[in-house]
This record gives structure tokens, C-alpha cells and sequence, in this order.
């Protein structure tokens, strides 16, 4: 076994966290030395695959479970409105790059897309309303645009509006600012203009088979996949950025924090369209309400995705079960994850989630039929030779202690780093993507306390971020103007409704 080479930083998954961790580290310290190493033979193979995910480039603008009903019938933005600067900080961050040259084009990655939310009924028309008069006021959403005339909404959504009942109650906003961000793409992109800078290396078809501590860090034992052979790395900071294997390296670590945390793994499915004649007369994401009794996971949307120059449109999600904690991973992921620390938060979420299990259950035996009628909610005329099933990536939900309840499940993502911010990891699925370089931050600032509160790094950071996301959420006129100057640079310029000419 070859052993002991010595980097700085080693990244585990070529992931889009891993890929925005490592670029972030080489702007704050061009010395530093890093190596990235993934399981699969190329970047961005599992989540960050733009067909193993769909609803990207998530902002708050039309995700109506970012913005919940309390009993008395308000809405509460705050979550909304927290999301959707964390996304305008990620706008910086490619803007800054895209400005530097070195990092190509923007047009690869984002496309401007509008975000819509739409509802039926009278309850549903009811709760969008109010969550319309509650963002409006807000900066962030002040360009949002509310309807429940047809004739309207015909122009903003031309597929989805013949075939529909006349007497239907809907209900729809717009924002024209929405993007598509293909993060494949992004992550690739992040990849290369990392692997040409000095002292930064990205390893593929490598796989972590153990960590161990060594003084103020750690050694990481890596084997080539395809040789059989091993080597090992000391290291001061290990980052776990490797989506539903995060969890099973999280505990070959044994830090204390990553004790009790359990996965819950979720597949998806999408219905699939690329009929030109279909694609064009739906220019939008749109959202809509999860049903009555279904997970936040369920919510159904209509997707116009860019994949490198060529648009889809996805439809979904439909959920499912498997044991699986990676697209490409063993059906032993689950079991081997069961350790005497998280079987009693693992076994209570059990019993306190049998409607979910049922209802993962009930979506993995649907017929195509099934599938289709639900996408028939939204497009009433929809056609089955026009559609295809896609499968998606795997998401493992965090199961974590909870005094009261024994275990919960939790829907978003989490990081958790050791005490002594030798090794961090990252749990959990959406809104990740989006809200990547918030995140990074975040665990810079954990992992890093010194070199983040020192002026070389703070004076850094200040050139690559405008304004953070507290400033971004009380600031109306420092929100516009950097939205605008990201906008400029990441080529989202003001457009016209790309729907209006099929309406």
C-alpha cells in the first residue's frame, strides 16, 4: 500500500458541494493543497446529474411548501425569503467566476426559466392569494404577479390550459426572474477550472475505505476501483460531500456528532418529454400542491429543463422506496447502516412514518396509466407516446435523535462537522443544489474559525460576495443591485415571455 502522501484538504464525491467546497478554498488560498476523489468514473454521476434531479434552481419564488399556513391561516415567508438569498449568493459566486474568465460562459449552466405556483380549488385559490399578499411586499418576490383569470393564465401556461373544465376554480403567480440551472453542467465546470489550478487534484472511479485519525487530522485510506490497489492520505480536514454515501463514511469516521443520525433513502421517478411541438408551448416550472396526506417530496411539478443546449420537460416527482443510498449503490446501504446508536431514532421514525411507507409503497407499483393520469392534473391533453419514465437520484432523508419522540424525519439538509473541524459532512437533500454556496460558507466558517475571521480571507470573501444573505433579506435597494449585477453577468438579462407567440 502506498502510503502517507500529505494535501491540505482531501473532498470525497465530485458532487456539486464538493466541487463548490474546493473552488471556494482555492479562491480564499491559492496554496492550499486539495484532492477531490469520487466513486464513479466522472463528475456529477449521481444527484448533481441534471436528469436525477428536476426542480433546479429553487429560489422561493413558486415551492409553495417553503411558505406554510399556520392555523389561524397566515403565511410565513420566512423560509421563502431565506432560500431565495441563499440562491442570489450562489449568483455571486458564478458571477464572480464568469467575470474572472477563466470560467466560460454562464449559458452552459443557467437559463432563465419563469417560476410559476398554481392551484385548484377554492381552498387552494384561497392559500395562494394570501401567500401571494404576503411575499409581494417583500423585495425579493416584489416583481411576482397573481391571477384567476383563464385568459391569463392561458398566455403564461398555454399547455396546461385546453381540456380544462370550465368551471374549474384555479389559480396562478408568476416570476419572470426564475432560472434552470443545469448543476451537472455547473459541477463539471467547477471540476476543470479546478483541476487547472496548481496543487489541486480530482481523482475518479476511487473509493474511501476507511478514516482514520491521525493528530489534529486525519488519514483516508482510498482504493482504486478498477487496480484493487491502495494508498493513503494524511490529511487536516476531511469534507464528506458524497450525497446518500455521506452517511455510512459519516459513521466510518466514529466523531461523536455523527453519532445517532440515520437515512431514510427515497428514489424518484419523472415523466419525460422532448416532442419539440410539446416542449415549446411550455416555457416554465411550475408547481403546485402536494396531496392531501403525501410528503413534502410529493409535490408535483412541470418542468422546463436545458440540458446542454436542448430543452425537456420533466414532470413529477414519483417517489419510491429502495434500499439503495446511491443511484449506483448496494441494496445493503440500509442494513449496513443500522448501528446500536441510530436503531432507536431508525425504529421509531418507523412507526411514527407507516403512512409514508405505504404511500412509497403505493407510487412504486403505479401503472404508466397511473403516472400518466397525474400528469393529466396539469396538462389535461397530455399524451402517453409523448412521455417516457426516467429514473432519478437516490435521496437519503436524515433520521436524527429527538428527546420527545425517540427519532424524526427530517426533510432538507444538515451539516454536521466535528468539534474540532477536522471532518464535516453533509446529510440530506433539497434544497441543496441551490443553495450550495451558503452551505459552504457555512461550513468554511465551522470548519475554518481562524483563516475565516483573518483579514486575507475576509477581504476575499468580500470581492466574490457583495452582500450576504441577512443583508440581502432587510436591504430592498443592496438586493436589487447585486441581483441585477449577478443577472448582468450570468447573462439572465429581462425577456419576454417565452410562452406568450404559442398562446
Amino acid at each position: 500500500m502506498a502510503h502517507n502522501e500529505a494535501v491540505d484538504v482531501v473532498l470525497v464525491g465530485a458532487g456539486i458541494m464538493s466541487a463548490t467546497l474546493a473552488v471556494l478554498l482555492k479562491e480564499l488560498d491559492p496554496a492550499i493543497k486539495l484532492e477531490v476523489v469520487e466513486l464513479m468514473d466522472s463528475g456529477a454521476a449521481e444527484s448533481s446529474n441534471p436528469w436525477n434531479n428536476a426542480g433546479t434552481g429553487h429560489a422561493g419564488l413558486c415551492e409553495l411548501n417553503y411558505t406554510p399556513q399556520a392555523a389561524d391561516g397566515s403565511i410565513d415567508i420566512k423560509k421563502a425569503v431565506h432560500i431565495n438569498t441563499q440562491f442570489e449568493v450562489s449568483k455571486q459566486f458564478w458571477a464572480y467566476l464568469t467575470q474572472k474568465g477563466t470560467f466560460g460562459s454562464s449559458k452552459s449552466f443557467i437559463s432563465p426559466v419563469p417560476h410559476l405556483s398554481y392551484v385548484e380549488g377554492d381552498k387552494g385559490v384561497d392559500f395562494l392569494k394570501k401567500r401571494y399578499e404576503a411575499l409581494k411586499p417583500h423585495h425579493a418576490f416584489d416583481d411576482m404577479e397573481y391571477t384567476e383569470d383563464k385568459a391569463k393564465m392561458a398566455e403564461w401556461m398555454p399547455l396546461m390550459m385546453p381540456g380544462r373544465p370550465a368551471d374549474q376554480a384555479i389559480a396562478a403567480t408568476r416570476v419572470m426572474g426564475g432560472t434552470d440551472v443545469n448543476f451537472g453542467a455547473l459541477t463539471n465546470k467547477l471540476l476543470a477550472h479546478l483541476a487547472s489550478a496548481p496543487d489541486a487534484q480530482v481523482k475518479y472511479s476511487k473509493r474511501v475505505t476507511n478514516l482514520t485519525r491521525k493528530g489534529a487530522g486525519w488519514t483516508v485510506t482510498i482504493k482504486d476501483v478498477n487496480s484493487g490497489n491502495s494508498r493513503e492520505v494524511d490529511t487536516r480536514f476531511v469534507f464528506l460531500g458524497a450525497g446518500g454515501a455521506a452517511l455510512p463514511l459519516l459513521q466510518l469516521s466514529g466523531i461523536e456528532e455523527g453519532k445517532g443520525f440515520g437515512g431514510f433513502p427515497v428514489s424518484g421517478q419523472w415523466l419525460r418529454c422532448d416532442n419539440p411541438e410539446v416542449v415549446k408551448r411550455h416555457q416554465a416550472k411550475v408547481y403546485s400542491q402536494a396531496a392531501v396526506g403525501s410528503p413534502p417530496m410529493s409535490v408535483p411539478h412541470l418542468d422546463t429543463r436545458v440540458v446542454d443546449g436542448k430543452t425537456s420537460l420533466l414532470f413529477g416527482p414519483y417517489a419510491g422506496f429502495t434500499t439503495k443510498f446511491l443511484k449506483h449503490g448496494s441494496f445493503l446501504d440500509l442494513p449496513k447502516s443500522v448501528r446500536a446508536g441510530n436503531i432507536g431514532p431508525m425504529l421509531a421514525v418507523a412507526r411514527d412514518n407507516m403512512d409514508l411507507t405505504k404511500y412509497l409503497m403505493s407510487e412504486v407499483m403505479q401503472s404508466m396509466e397511473q403516472r400518466l393520469d397525474s400528469l393529466r392534473r396539469f396538462y389535461p391533453e397530455a399524451k402517453a407516446e409523448d412521455w417516457r419514465l426516467e429514473v432519478a437520484g437516490q435521496r437519503v432523508q436524515i433520521i436524527k435523535k429527538d428527546p420527545k419522540k425517540g427519532g424524526v424525519l427530517q426533510f432538507g439538509t444538515e451539516l454536521v462537522a466535528a468539534k474540532d473541524g477536522s471532518l464535516a459532512a453533509l446529510l440530506g437533500a433539497s434544497p441543496g443544489a441551490s443553495v450550495t454556496v451558503s452551505i459552504m460558507l457555512d461550513l468554511i466558517e465551522r470548519c475554518f474559525p481562524e483563516q475565516y475571521r483573518g483579514e486575507a480571507w475576509t477581504t476575499k470573501l468580500k470581492e466574490i460576495f457583495p452582500a450576504r444573505e441577512k443583508a440581502l433579506e432587510t436591504d430592498a435597494a443592496l438586493y436589487r443591485r447585486v441581483s441585477t449585477q449577478s443577472n448582468k453577468c450570468l447573462e439572465l438579462v429581462e425577456h419576454n415571455s417565452p410562452t406568450e407567440s404559442y398562446a
